[in-house]
């Protein structure tokens, strides 16, 4: 059965979960390739924008919007900011480190840092791991560390379809027992008197 999580209050809602997810430790040391419809290139800022059905794309971590502005830093480090895509939503996809399982995700603005492997959600924010799932105004998604942060505003904020967003949405699957993990019924226990030894009478 499924475990729902919902919480709220007037000025903010705060969840932090420990989720099971890392991302492919390789990911980090490998290029990443940019495509898109049109792009511009500013090279004295290290400043790229990428505009029409955008992609980016560094090892099993995958980044898909709309319109894609990538900045590299001193070290030459990537950071990535994503707006829109299908349904104004840019999407995301990271592959757990050995196992055969994705963390995806989808927000109106989502930001990748390359340098610090995190990646924060924005507005209609969503983030699965394997069955469980987060929902949220914003999430924040710590690969290195494997946590997520979701919080959420109480109702003023809207984001751009004009709903507002008054909850943060846990839901997390039960975890499978391993096959060693069965009870094994045991026969209950008798206490019997002792054979050898006699009632003292003083």
């Amino acid at each position: 059965m499924n475990r729902m999580i919902c919480s709220s209050c007037l000025s903010g809602v705060l969840l932090a979960l420990c989720l099971p997810v890392q991302a492919e430790r390789a990911d980090r040391e490998k290029p990443i390739h940019l495509e898109a419809d049109r792009l511009s290139l500013d090279d004295l800022n290290k400043v790229q924008t990428l505009e029409g059905n955008a992609v980016l794309i560094q090892g099993t971590t995958e980044l898909r919007t709309a319109r894609l502005v990538v900045t590299q830093d001193a070290d030459g480090f990537q950071k990535a900011v994503a707006t829109g895509g299908a349904n104004g939503l840019a999407r995301f996809r990271q592959k757990r480190d050995g196992v055969d399982e994705y963390v995806e995700g989808e927000a109106e603005r989502i930001e990748y840092d390359a340098r610090s492997d995190t990646t924060q959600f924005f507005n209609r924010a969503w983030v699965r791991s394997g069955q469980d799932e987060v929902r949220g105004r914003y999430i924040s998604y710590d690969a290195i560390n494997e946590k997520f942060l979701v919080t959420t505003g109480g109702g003023t904020t809207k984001n751009a379809t004009g709903e507002g967003q008054a909850r943060v949405r846990a839901i997390i699957q039960p975890k499978a027992k391993g096959d060693g993990a069965a009870e094994t019924k045991k026969e209950p226990l008798n206490l019997k008197p002792a054979a050898r030894v006699a009632p003292r009478t003083d």
